[in-house]
C-alpha cells in the first residue's frame, strides 16, 4: 500500500468591519432585512461607478503586515467575470497579477512543534448577495426556488491565500485557530463563521511521500466552522487515498462538504484562471501605498496572539496552556488590569480565577466584557478573600457571581450567607471531635493506612459548619486527632 502525503491549501475569505460597503456608501451590517443595504452601484445599474474603501485597502494591508507579507507599491483591481444570481454586475471586482500584499508566513503550534505555513497571497475584492435555497431540505439540487439578498453583494472581502503546506487536518485546524486569532485582535472583522464573515475553502491532494510533484487538488467548500474544516480534510484525504489505490483518476473539481452526513460530494468542475476572463477594472486606478501610509499601519500594529502568549508565560510565570487561554481571548486585557490592582496577589491565581471562574460566570450569565471591567475591582476582591483564606474557593465561586450578577459587594454577600471560613483551631476541633464520634470506623481505616478516608472526613466537617470550615485547617486538625 502506498504511503500517501496530505497536500493542503488554505483559502480563507473575510469580511472586514468597515462601516461601508467596498465600492458605495451602503452600510456594511449583518442581519438587516433583505435588500434594504443597496444602492444602483452595488446592484450595479448601468453608469454607476466605483470608489474603493480607503479603510477596507487599510485593513487589507494590516492583515498583510500582521502575515509579515510584502506590501506592494502598485496594486490593481480587476474584474473576474462569471455569472451567477448572487452577483448582480455578472462580474467581481478583484484582484488578480498584482494583489495588495505577498509571501508571508504563519507559525502555528501542533501537538507542540511548531510550524511555518507561508502565505501565498493576500488580496482584496467585494463580497457577493446570499442564495437561500427554499424546500424542505435547504440543499441546492432539492431546492423549489431560490431567493437572492443583495445586502452581502458589494461587502469589502480579504482573500488570504496560503502556500500548500499544510500536511495534517489538525495542521489547517491550527493554522486558521491562529489565523481567527491575529484578525481578531487587528480589529479587522469580527470573524463570526456563523455568520459568514470567516469562510474557509480547503484544496486537498495527495502525493507519495517523498515526491516533490503535486497531485491533482479537490477544492472543498461549505465549511462552517474551524471543526468541520478538520473533518472535511480528513474524509477527503481518505476518499482520495481509497480512490488512487483502486486505481482511480482524481478529477480536479469543486466538492461540497455535507456537515450531517460527514462526505463531500461532487458540486462541479473546477474553473481555471482563464475561465473568468480578467481584466483591469477600467473605473478604478490602480492601488499605489505610499511608505509612509505603511509604516504608519505598521507602527500600530497591536501586539499579536503569538507574542502576547510569550509575554505571559514568561512575565507571569503561567503554564503554557493558561497563557494561551489568557492571550488568544478577550480576557487579556482583564488579567493585566487585574495584576495592577490586585496587589500583590500571585498573577497564576487570578489567571486561574478569570480562565475558571470569571469565563464560566460569564459564559451563563452573558455579562459583556466591559461589565467585567467595570466591576474589576469586585473581582479582585473576591480573589483577595479567598486567597487569605476568608472564604473558601467553593464560596468565592457563589459570591462572585451573585456580585457580578447583582452588582453587589462582595463581603455584604459573604455576612448575609453566613460563608465567612472558619479557621479558629477550637471551634474546629470541636466539630472534629463530634464528627469521629459519629464515624468511629472511618477513623480507625484512617490509623489502619487507609488514606483516602481523610477526604470523607473532610467531608463530614464541612456539611457539620455548612460549608464553612477552612479546609485545609480541618484535615491538618483532624490527622492530629486521628494520629494523637
Amino acid at each position: 500500500m502506498t504511503d500517501w502525503e496530505t497536500v493542503v491549501g488554505l483559502e480563507c475569505h473575510v469580511e472586514l468591519s468597515t462601516a461601508t460597503k467596498m465600492f458605495c456608501g451602503c452600510a456594511n451590517v449583518f442581519g438587516a432585512p433583505p435588500n434594504t443595504n443597496v444602492c444602483p452601484v452595488c446592484l450595479g445599474h448601468p453608469g454607476t461607478l466605483p470608489v474603493a474603501n480607503r479603510r477596507a485597502v487599510e485593513h487589507t494591508i494590516t492583515i498583510g503586515l500582521a502575515l509579515g507579507c510584502s506590501i506592494a507599491e502598485r496594486s490593481l483591481f480587476h474584474r473576474k467575470n462569471y455569472f451567477y444570481p448572487d452577483m448582480p454586475k455578472n462580474f467581481q471586482i478583484s484582484q488578480y497579477d498584482l494583489p495588495l500584499c505577498t509571501a508571508g508566513t504563519l507559525e502555528v503550534q501542533v501537538e507542540g512543534e511548531a510550524r511555518s505555513i507561508g502565505v501565498h497571497r493576500v488580496h482584496l475584492e467585494e463580497d457577493t448577495g446570499k442564495t437561500t435555497h427554499a424546500g424542505s431540505t435547504g440543499r441546492i439540487a432539492e431546492a423549489e426556488y431560490a431567493l437572492e439578498d443583495y445586502n452581502r453583494a458589494g461587502v469589502p472581502l480579504v482573500e488570504i491565500v496560503s502556500e500548500p503546506d499544510v500536511r495534517a487536518p489538525e495542521e489547517a485546524r491550527a493554522y486558521l485557530t491562529e489565523l481567527r486569532q491575529i484578525l481578531e485582535t487587528l480589529g479587522v472583522s469580527d470573524v463570526r463563521m456563523e455568520e459568514g464573515s470567516l469562510r474557509c475553502d480547503a484544496n486537498v491532494s495527495l502525493r507519495e511521500r517523498g515526491t516533490d510533484e503535486l497531485g491533482t487538488k479537490v477544492e472543498i467548500k461549505n465549511m462552517n466552522s474551524i471543526r468541520s474544516v478538520e473533518r472535511a480534510i480528513r474524509y477527503e484525504a481518505e476518499r482520495q487515498a481509497k480512490a488512487l489505490e483502486a486505481g482511480e483518476t482524481i478529477v480536479q473539481e469543486t466538492r461540497h462538504w455535507d456537515e450531517n452526513e460527514g462526505v463531500t460530494k461532487s458540486l462541479r468542475s473546477k474553473e481555471y484562471a482563464f475561465d473568468y476572463r480578467y481584466f483591469p477594472e477600467p473605473d478604478l486606478q490602480p492601488l499605489e501605498p505610499s511608505t509612509e501610509w505603511v509604516e504608519d499601519l505598521r507602527k500600530a500594529l497591536p501586539e499579536l496572539p503569538a507574542v502576547r502568549r510569550a509575554r505571559f508565560a514568561k512575565t507571569y510565570d503561567l503554564p503554557a496552556d493558561v497563557a494561551a487561554q489568557l492571550a488568544d481571548g478577550e480576557l487579556a486585557s482583564l488579567f493585566e488590569a487585574a495584576i495592577v490592582r490586585a496587589d500583590g496577589l500571585a498573577p497564576r491565581m487570578i489567571a486561574n480565577w478569570l480562565t475558571q471562574n470569571v469565563a464560566g460566570i460569564r459564559n451563563e450569565t452573558g455579562l459583556s466584557l466591559e461589565d467585567l471591567h467595570a466591576q474589576l475591582d469586585t473581582i479582585v476582591e473576591v480573589i483577595k478573600l479567598v486567597d487569605a483564606e476568608s472564604i473558601s474557593s467553593l464560596a468565592g465561586k457563589e459570591v462572585l457571581e451573585e456580585a457580578l450578577k447583582a452588582k453587589r459587594q462582595p463581603l455584604e454577600i459573604v455576612e448575609e450567607r453566613g460563608l465567612k471560613q472558619v479557621s479558629d483551631s477550637a471551634e474546629l476541633l470541636r466539630v472534629i471531635d463530634a464528627v469521629l464520634s459519629e464515624n468511629p470506623a472511618q477513623a480507625e481505616q484512617f490509623r489502619g493506612g487507609k488514606e483516602g478516608v481523610i477526604g470523607f472526613l473532610v467531608g463530614r466537617v464541612m456539611k457539620a459548619t455548612g460549608g464553612s470550615a477552612n479546609p485545609k485547617e480541618a484535615q491538618r486538625l483532624l490527622r492530629e486527632r486521628l494520629r494523637a
